[in-house]
């Protein structure tokens, strides 16, 4: 290993061109990319290296190589040089090809080479490659998983479409360097282990052999003496087998995708276990779990999986994906961790050459393993591009520390990621989050919160800090030393405060202005709530932060006061609008009492005139909580997406819940009669992206949440 060899910071965006049957799902289609000018200049602004980035096959020659589309790779690809950034370029990710062609296919190799020819020749000035990412993982999960196409589950097509990937990969290399000489190939492969009860020790044993396949084919290591040999002979590969072995191509860098669930942990006592977690092998039934969350077990870390490949195959090693399908402060802590276990393995002798940031743009419906066709669930990265513009995150800052050379200090790494994080308190020397309101909904969403998400926090009621007092407020600062203050607190009797202006305008606006003027003196972030009722109800569409507000009522009127005074008070501070909110823990919210009405076989009645955005709390909550960690500031409306009256939210509640829809009658309401006018249209839209799911699912988790809760009480 080169002495003192700096390790350096790459960059990835997870760009999945995956088959379901003849459907071709696109991570980049999806996330606005190919339509979006300025992607590549944020990414480079985080000071990478060199970017994992994607000319893959099935976009660029869907008809052939003869009709390919080369536009925009050239714009890309010459940005990119033009930026300093280091393409590593991917020609198949997780895919089958285009529709000419798939996995099983015998011409696969000599297609892709085809097209890798193309490329080379056109770009010859790229030097790094990974013809194909993942050939083991994506063999296991078209060909045995049956997941993606071709949708086979059987051993002897996993070997076929493993050996045919591996001998593409040869192919395209040696197509490549026929126009570039001193290409690389950076190759990557999923860095998972598998641990085992006595009774699936053979299972567990066979697995942490085909781990390593396509590594070791590759390598020219797959030979007679090979513990899998006469498994893949078996399975038709001989043939295969000895045209590898003629032609290794050992990579250049061997890249490690690892991850939190990469790990997984076989035991054969089913009943300890969910139903989904059991599987087999044909002769045996046993749980197959991520061995993070069983005792005792865990995980084996960047530091051991870097130095398990490295003395395997003596050969540079790299981080290629670090990633964690969480929270912002979990996806910090997980990069933070890769970047410290690949220092750890560099140091232990290791040949390191860099951690990749994966997923920078985010990615879609992994929660799913790419298993639907239809775009349901995104998960920000380093950016958040649900506003068409990307946004920076919390792990965009994390990067950028890194990259510069600072260790990362975000108050939130101050406390170790979940999936190493002892039982019992928090370290007592991190800074808490303050939380005001303690005693309301909001307020116990937000310590619950807080404490599932490993967040230290003081939760302080009324009267631990009147929230307009000065003194009280400095006083509650000095003794917690909190880096961040949330704002649960407020008036919240709409009707009521037509006859207590002055108790609701001391709450809901000179509460939080003081709020606002401590915070900012003491260089501390502030995120406070507002309301929909700020608006009049004039428009047809749901409301965005820019629209003018017109309160109706003394509550708006306070929370519009709020958030000018907030805003000019502390520009840093995040004001967020939400409405009508609903929960599993308190009684009090429309839903639950609709819900509880209806399970008595009472008939609920409610106005089919006012339009709402329902509010999950616990998604609110979580949501608001990433916008604090990001440092986000500003006006923005959180609720979930759609907009309906009061009768069909208990409409569709009821559906959901399995209780008969019919059981609720609509009725107009009569504003007249109500002290405090409401809008007859609030629902809340969003030019910033829709950050809450649709109200279905929120709804559905909502009642499983409530029945949760109830089992438990």
């Amino acid at each position: 290993m080169m002495a003192n060899r700096p390790i350096e910071l790459w960059g990835g965006i997870e760009c999945t061109i995956n088959r379901i049957g003849d459907h071709f799902v696109d991570q980049l289609e999806r996330c606005g990319h190919y339509t979006r000018a300025g992607d590549l200049d944020a990414i480079a602004a985080l000071g990478i290296k060199a970017l994992r980035f994607p000319v893959l096959w099935e976009r660029v020659a869907p008809d052939g190589v003869a009709r390919a589309d080369w536009s925009a790779s050239d714009r890309a690809l010459g940005r990119l040089r033009e930026l300093g950034v280091e393409p590593i370029v991917g020609l198949v990710h997780h895919g089958s090809g285009p529709a000419g062609t798939h996995l099983l296919d015998p011409k696969f190799p000599e297609k892709l080479a085809e097209y890798a020819s193309a490329f080379a020749a056109r770009y010859p000035w790229i030097r790094r490659y990974t013809p194909i990412n993942e050939p083991l993982t994506t063999a296991r999960f078209a060909a045995l998983y049956g997941h993606w196409y071709p949708h086979e589950r059987n051993d002897r097509a996993f070997v076929a479409a493993l050996l045919h990937q591996c001998r593409a990969i040869g192919a395209a290399m040696a197509a490549i360097r026929g126009h570039a000489p001193d290409a690389e190939l950076v190759q990557t492969e999923d860095a998972g282990h598998v641990r085992a009860t006595r009774d699936v020790a053979a299972q567990a044993a066979f697995e942490n052999k085909r781990r390593w396949l396509s590594l070791d084919l590759l390598t020219g290591r797959v030979t007679e003496r090979h513990p899998l040999w006469r498994y893949l002979c078996a399975r038709g590969g001989r043939v295969q087998l000895e045209a590898i072995r003629r032609a290794p191509v050992p990579p250049a860098i061997i890249g490690l995708n690892y991850y939190v669930t990469s790990d997984r942990y076989l035991d054969g006592r089913l009943d300890r276990y969910p139903r989904e977690a059991h599987g087999g092998n044909g002769k045996q039934r046993y749980a197959d779990v991520e061995a993070v969350r069983v005792p005792g077990v865990g995980l084996r870390g960047h530091a051991a999986v870097l130095t398990e490949a490295w003395e395997r195959y003596g050969l540079p090693v790299a981080i290629t994906e670090a990633h964690i399908g969480c929270t912002r402060e979990e996806q910090m802590r997980w990069l933070v961790d890769a970047w410290q276990g690949a220092h750890a393995a560099a140091a232990q002798g290791a040949d390191v050459r860099a951690v990749t940031a994966w997923a920078l743009l985010g990615s879609w419906d992994w929660d799913s393993l790419l298993t639907r066709v239809e775009a349901k669930y995104y998960e920000p990265g380093a950016f958040d591009v649900r506003t068409g513009t990307p946004r920076r995150t919390a792990v965009g800052g994390i990067i950028a520390d890194l990259g510069a050379g600072r260790t990362p200090d975000h108050p939130a790494l101050s406390v170790p990621g979940w999936w190493r994080r002892p039982a019992g308190p928090l370290p007592s020397s991190a800074r808490p989050i303050l939380i005001t309101g303690a005693n309301g909904t909001l307020g116990r969403a937000f310590a619950q919160a807080c404490e599932l998400r490993g967040l230290p926090y003081v939760a302080l009621t009324r009267r631990d800090m009147e929230i307009s007092d000065p003194d009280a407020v400095r006083g509650a600062i000095a003794r917690w030393q909190p880096w961040a203050i949330v704002n649960a607190a407020g008036y919240v009797r709409v009707d009521e405060a037509e006859r207590e202006p002055s108790a609701c305008r001391r709450a809901n606006a000179v509460g939080p202005a003081v709020l606002a003027t401590v915070c900012r003196q003491r260089g501390i972030q502030l995120v406070t709530f507002s309301s929909d009722l700020v608006f009049d109800g004039g428009l047809k569409r749901p409301y965005v932060e820019s629209d003018p507000v017109g309160p109706l009522n003394v509550y708006g009127r306070t929370k519009v006061e709020a958030e000018r005074r907030v805003l000019a008070l502390a520009p840093a501070a995040l004001v967020i609008r939400t409405s009508a909110f609903f929960g599993p823990w308190d009684r009090a919210n429309f839903v639950t009492q609709v819900l509880d009405q209806l399970a008595t076989g009472a008939t609920v009645r409610a106005t089919n005139q006012a339009i709402v955005s329902p509010t999950y709390v616990p998604d609110l909550v979580d949501r608001a909580l990433d916008l604090l960690i990001d440092g986000a500031n500003g006006i923005w409306h959180v609720a979930n997406s759609g907009a309906l009256t009061w009768f069909e939210l208990a409409k569709i509640a009821a559906r959901v819940a399995g209780l008969n829809p019919n059981g609720v009658e609509g009725c107009q309401r009569l504003v007249s009669r109500a002290p405090a006018a409401r809008p007859p249209y609030s629902a809340l839209g969003s030019e910033r992206g829709p950050l809450l799911p649709p109200l279905e699912e929120s709804l559905s988790r909502y009642v499983r949440d409530r029945t949760r809760i109830s089992d438990a009480a």
